[in-house]
């Protein structure tokens, strides 16, 4: 992993420069443009988005922000991570997520939490190597059209 620092991407032309390996995760987003603009809107509801650099490049992600419950209490939710395909099996989810875990206890937050789709078995793996546990089952369902 040489070569590879952390650091947020915190203006648009950083942000859009995370869109190719941010679409691998979520290919549902059309163009950097709106991928940017959506991050625009989440930065208001606290979302960072923690990249991992190699000459310039964004290669892995991980987008984050800190929430509170009744459940949890304060806590750290990871809403993206993931590596671009060349990069995986690497260390890099690890890395970023013991990453977002230290900000997480920073900021007064006793749990990272994150979701992931039942059939990720691969990415479960990842978790529970990582130390995550399941402790629940998200359901959800539309509501309006999209």
């Amino acid at each position: 992993m040489s070569g590879i620092t952390l650091r947020h991407a915190e203006t648009d032309q950083e942000v859009a420069a995370c869109f190719p390996v941010m679409a691998q995760l979520r290919p549902h987003l059309a163009s950097a443009e709106e991928f940017v603009a959506r991050v625009a809107r989440q930065r208001a509801e606290g979302y960072r988005l923690l990249a991992a650099w190699r000459d310039g490049v964004a290669v892995a992600l991980a987008g984050y922000r800190t929430e509170e419950n009744l459940i949890h209490g304060r806590f750290l939710y990871v809403d993206d991570l993931v590596a671009a395909e060349t990069e995986r099996r690497q260390g890099l989810g690890a890395r970023l997520l013991d990453a977002v875990a230290g900000e997480g206890r920073r900021l007064g937050c006793r749990r990272l939490v994150l979701d992931t789709a039942l059939d990720n078995v691969l990415g479960h793996r990842f978790y529970y190597r990582q130390g995550l546990v399941a402790r629940a089952l998200r359901f959800s369902r539309e509501i309006a059209p999209s």
